[in-house]
């Protein structure tokens, strides 16, 4: 017995309207879930970088030689700490001058006249 023309209609489309709904669910929402995942990745990535723009910004305004701020020592365990720029600039500083002294002290133990200057870093 043949399958009447309309109920072989009704059976193609529904057919097809399963088929699309199957894309719709398996494929389309999958890569709208991704789509908004990579999203939200990207706005986190931005809020960091808005912070520390903030942060940099008010650095400069302020042009204080202390920084405060927090560091995380692991577990979200933050400490209070101060950092002191001049403090590290000095300290760089006394270094450089001891590598002078002691280059001077090697060019009279080598009874050399005309060092080489090391290039200012």
């Amino acid at each position: 017995m043949a399958t009447p023309p309309k109920r072989r209609a009704l059976d193609t489309v529904g057919e097809k309207v399963l088929r699309y709904e199957t894309f719709i669910s398996d494929v389309l929402q999958r890569d709208l879930q991704k789509v908004l995942d990579h999203r939200d990745k990207v706005y986190e990535q931005l809020s960091v970088y808005l912070q520390l723009r903030n942060v940099i910004e008010r650095l400069q305004e302020t042009n204080h030689s202390e920084l405060y701020m927090q560091v995380d020592l692991g577990c979200n365990f933050f400490v209070d700490t101060v950092v002191l720029s001049d403090s590290l600039t000095k300290d760089s500083m006394n270094i450089k001058a001891h590598i002078h002294m002691m280059l001077e002290g090697l060019r009279e133990l080598q009874g050399l006249q005309n060092f080489p200057e090391p290039s200012p870093h």
